[in-house]
């Protein structure tokens, strides 16, 4: 079995190869990604390293609270990705609204 861990805080020169390297030091990594944002590709400054099980808390124990180049790692128990609905527009619900047209000075008869 495995666990994913929650490291943030992280320099944002940092890569996915660093990343692997710094746990590494503690326990195996079988895969570590450091979050990147979609359009320009810059780390979001968080990432994901998945370790043995019976391993996992060694690394938050020496890590959390760690420095990197002066940032103080946040490291913890990787909590499950809530769904998303698929429509992502936000919450601002869009759609028919309803109601009647026009408006103006009111009606004459």
């Amino acid at each position: 079995m495995t666990k994913t861990l929650y490291v943030g805080n992280l320099p944002w020169a940092v890569t996915n190869d660093d990343l692997t390297q710094a746990v590494a030091q503690y326990t195996e990594v079988i895969s570590a990604r450091v979050a990147t944002d979609r359009e320009s590709g810059r780390s979001r400054g968080f990432g994901f390293v998945e370790v043995p099980e019976g391993n996992a808390q060694t690394v938050i124990d020496a890590l959390n609270g760690a420095e990197w180049e002066g940032r103080a790692l946040t490291v913890n128990e990787a909590k499950p990705r809530e769904d998303r609905p698929a429509d992502r527009r936000g919450g601002f619900g869009g759609g028919d609204r309803g109601g009647f047209g026009g408006g103006g000075r009111g009606r004459r008869f």
